[in-house]
């Protein structure tokens, strides 16, 4: 891995508790940066060793007023702003913290010894912070997007140059019940439509955005990079896009996606106001989704037999959010439930984990082609890629870890997810 990583300079590391700002560069070993699509909010870690001569305490800290450790005598106890920017070593982006800082929510000292204490920082963008302090009570009538957006903006003081929102086809109804903004976009997500397209949102924080995007506006996105896995050595530029480790964590599991309802299901809905029941039937090969890769390939008795592998019940809203008698449905789960729950449950079908020179680049969300070689005893001539495990995948998960070791040098990770197989040579894969 070290002919295909570099050590990152780290310009700037600052932590700020009000009153007092240490620089701790020289003193930071590992820097580790996060980005989930299941996450509303970015996180990192921070590891450092001090060796004592890091600040002056106060009296209040140290009666005597000797300079320590930054933990004891800044002193560290969470809260604290830290400011961050690091340069890796590849001509690519920087990533900055400083105008947007982190705040450190938990401390750790796996060592302490007697002259040198080695600390562990957990970090989180200040909407982590803010989320925790703030519970919703009114009502909401709006556009879903909508919602989000004055949640974000009116609840968490979160500027709307931060927000990439996608507007949603749907309004929902809802009292606050004294949740978290954040708990509450997210049960959002399984409930909004799109404008075109197949229900299902995601809500994550970046380090540009907070995006509220819908799963079809994702895997329709092109590709930013393509990676290759291979054991030729090829020049630096394209050592930059080659996998240095992967490993597959899932690739498909029939039992589990029966038992989910993957390929097909019947919803069961309850109109209190009629005391009628709606059934309604949903099948893969009908459900009318786009996928990462070529069409899903499935055996026939999957959609075939009369018997469904999963039943989903719901109960319709009908009038309970309006002001004096109506019989209208709030946000007619009929239009979205079974094919949210399924588009879900489908787009985890594949889960691959793999390691590349460090990109900032990318982000939770992107979409990448990626090729692995084919195992073939045949002539390569004819082709040196697997064009069923090649193709598009979306970016699950991902984490920047920066290193100044020229030894390890600074990496990205992830985890990617895609629906099917194939797709390298279609405009599903490209």
């Amino acid at each position: 891995m070290a002919k295909f990583t570099r050590p990152s300079l780290y310009n700037k590391i600052l932590i700020d508790n009000g009153t007092k700002t240490v620089d701790i560069k020289e003193a930071t070993t590992t820097f580790s940066y996060y980005e989930s699509l299941f996450s509303p909010h970015v996180t990192a870690t921070l590891s450092y060793v001090d060796t004592g001569n890091s600040v002056r305490a106060e009296n209040d800290q140290d009666t005597q007023e000797r300079v320590g450790t930054v933990f004891s005598s800044l002193p560290l106890r969470g809260g604290e702003k830290v400011q961050v920017i690091i340069e890796p070593q590849n001509g690519g982006l920087t990533l900055d913290f400083d105008d947007y800082p982190l705040y450190v929510t938990g401390i750790s000292i796996p060592r302490d010894e007697y002259s040198r204490q080695i600390v562990v920082l957990n970090l989180s963008s200040e909407s982590a912070i803010k989320n925790e302090n703030k519970t919703l009570y009114k009502k909401y009538y709006n556009n879903i997007g909508n919602t989000v957006s004055q949640i974000l903006t009116q609840e968490l003081e979160i500027p709307s140059s931060r927000l990439s929102i996608e507007s949603t086809s749907n309004s929902y109804a809802f009292p606050g019940s004294a949740r978290r903004p954040f708990d509450t976009i997210l049960s959002l997500a399984p409930k909004s439509v799109p404008s075109s397209g197949i229900p299902g949102y995601f809500f994550w924080e970046n380090r540009q955005y907070f995006n509220f995007k819908s799963i079809d506006t994702l895997i329709k996105a092109n590709p930013i990079a393509n990676y290759f896995y291979t054991n030729v050595v090829g020049n630096a530029e394209s050592s930059n896009y080659r996998i240095l480790n992967y490993t597959t964590t899932k690739n498909q599991n029939i039992l589990s996606a029966l038992r989910a309802g993957v390929y097909r299901t019947k919803n069961v809905f309850f109109d209190p106001f009629t005391f009628k029941y709606n059934e309604i039937y949903l099948k893969l090969s009908e459900s009318g989704f786009e996928f990462l890769g070529d069409d899903p390939e499935y055996p026939d008795e999957f959609e075939s037999s009369t018997a469904f592998t999963r039943t989903n019940y719901f109960v319709l809203d009908t009038g309970n959010m309006e002001v004096g008698l109506s019989t209208s449905i709030n946000n007619d789960p009929r239009t979205y439930h079974a094919k949210s729950i399924m588009r879900y449950n489908v787009l985890f079908s594949q889960i691959t984990n793999i390691v590349v020179p460090c990109n900032l680049s990318l982000k939770a969300g992107d979409n990448i082609t990626v090729t692995f070689p084919k195992i073939t005893s045949g002539n390569s001539s004819q082709g040196i890629y697997d064009e069923s495990l090649s193709g598009k995948y979306l970016i699950l998960h991902l984490s920047h870890q920066f290193t100044p070791d020229g030894q390890y040098g600074s990496t990205t990770h992830m985890t990617l997810i895609r629906d099917t197989y194939g797709g390298l040579y279609t405009s599903g894969g490209t």
